[in-house]
């Protein structure tokens, strides 16, 4: 007889039927295997019992004195629709079946009891539980799979971020996130920690390229009194200072060669030893670091140790610049006036099609954080309830004014025409704040409106 898969111990098994024989020599077989059963004589007692306990799956005879099997059957699913009911009966038809399904009933049992197929019929409901319940955590997890925490996006390249933080979670590897300036490193820093078991302790960011050399490794390690001048009392560095959550090391590569080796053996060893110490003092610290620049190439210049490298890069992260995931811009758009709507009276703003239009366009050098500062320069300069091209930097006004004129016609006479008539539209007709947007000369707008025809809008 195979033995029943381990996962039906937390099974949550009720047998029905008035034959108190059938429900010893169930309860026997089961609880020998370890799977508990709870058993009862009478339908009404067991419509009781679902009320007040969520079974997994209940067994109902078919031939009962109070209700039959199936009448048990519809009452269950009115009161329990996840639990699974299984006909048993010794007068089995196909009729029976039949009629016990579309009434949803899981299946049907004959007597007398073959246990084996009771058995693959438990293993069966439970595994098919399972997938249902990990189905709907899934669901869960991607129905706003725009954004993770405080990170917004549906490209491919954010699902593979967040996909990788749900994998460290449980766990506290070193992290390396590489990427461009406003890619967001720090956040999703600060992602992984809120996300971790560590959550409740510490995460402390530094910036290694903020800090001078001779006072970075008393910044990291901290120093004991008198170790060097000005030295006046101990302290205990970041690296105890976050004991037991994460330390974020943002601009790695600009570490000196000689920190370098002593955060090697901190991060091997989980010990650090303070300045002028001759000690060492035990550490349980995450490190999360993050570069803009490419540590292979600092390798091969040696600025940067190979060995730290590996130490660092046991989950590489690599943040996508915003031109490389533009279909992620309106979500963060939409995700930023969310944010400043909160601060100001909820004072909720649309974007035109012609505004989003530029936006996506535009190569965003400075990549998320840029995207952020526009906005919120959009949000506080908008006079109406939808943000317009007006309300943009000129730079990327611009940018979008080429694009929109330049993609279909390359006529550069027509394009002319089209971008003075665009300009003067936009100013009610102001030359001079025509010339400023064009970036020409005052003169050389009236003698282009005069060359080409063009009139002042009334």
């Amino acid at each position: 007889m195979p033995e029943p898969h381990p996962s039906l111990q937390n099974c949550n098994i009720l047998f029905v039927d008035d034959d108190r024989q059938i429900l010893e020599l169930v309860q026997q077989f089961l609880l020998h295997r370890g799977i508990h059963v709870t058993i009862t004589p009478a339908a009404s007692e067991a419509l009781q019992m679902v009320a007040e306990t969520p079974y997994d799956v209940v067994f109902s005879d078919l031939m009962m004195p109070e209700m039959d099997g199936l009448e048990l059957l519809k009452a269950i699913k009115a009161t329990r629709s996840n639990t699974e009911v299984v006909i048993v009966t010794g007068h089995g038809s196909i009729e029976t079946a039949i009629q016990a399904l579309k009434l949803g009933g899981y299946d049907y049992l004959q007597k007398p009891i073959n246990f084996d197929r009771l058995t693959i019929l438990l293993e069966r409901i439970w595994e098919n539980k399972r997938l249902k319940e990990e189905n709907v955590f899934i669901k869960e997890r991607l129905k706003d799979r725009y954004k993770y925490d405080e990170l917004v996006g549906i490209s491919p390249r954010m699902q593979q971020v967040y996909e990788i933080i749900d994998r460290i979670s449980m766990g506290a590897p070193t992290v390396l996130i590489q990427g461009e300036s406003g890619t967001g490193k720090e956040l999703v820093a600060n992602v992984i920690h809120r996300n971790s078991q560590r959550r409740h302790k510490p995460f402390i960011p530094v910036n290694c390229g903020a800090i001078s050399e001779h006072l970075l490794e008393s910044e990291l390690f901290g120093h004991i009194k008198g170790a060097f001048s000005g030295a006046i009392r101990d302290t205990v560095g970041l690296f105890k200072a976050a004991d037991g959550g994460t330390l974020f090391l943002d601009e790695i590569a600009e570490i000196p060669p000689s920190l370098q080796v002593k955060l090697l053996r901190a991060l091997q060893e989980q010990r650090i030893r303070r300045v002028g110490d001759v000690s060492e003092l035990p550490v349980n610290v995450r490190v999360i670091a993050a570069t803009n620049k490419i540590l292979e190439d600092e390798i091969e210049s040696q600025r940067f140790r190979k060995d730290l490298y590996y130490r660092l890069n046991v989950i590489a992260i690599h943040m996508p610049a915003l031109r490389e995931i533009k279909e992620d811009v309106p979500f963060l758009i939409h995700h930023f006036i969310r944010r400043f709507s909160r601060k100001n009276a909820n004072r909720v703003l649309n974007v035109s099609q012609e505004a989003m239009d530029i936006l996506i366009k535009y190569q965003w050098p400075g990549n998320v954080r840029e995207l952020e500062n526009v906005i919120e320069r959009a949000y506080a300069l908008c006079v109406g309830d939808t943000i317009a091209p007006a309300d943009l930097p000129p730079e990327i006004q611009n940018f979008g004014e080429t694009l929109s004129v330049g993609e279909t016609n390359f006529n550069l006479k027509d394009n002319e025409i089209r971008l003075i008539r665009k300009a003067l539209q936009r100013t009610q007709g102001n030359k001079a704040e025509t010339a400023r947007l064009l970036g020409i000369n005052l003169s050389t707008v009236y003698r282009k409106m005069d060359k080409y025809g063009i009139q002042s809008p009334a």
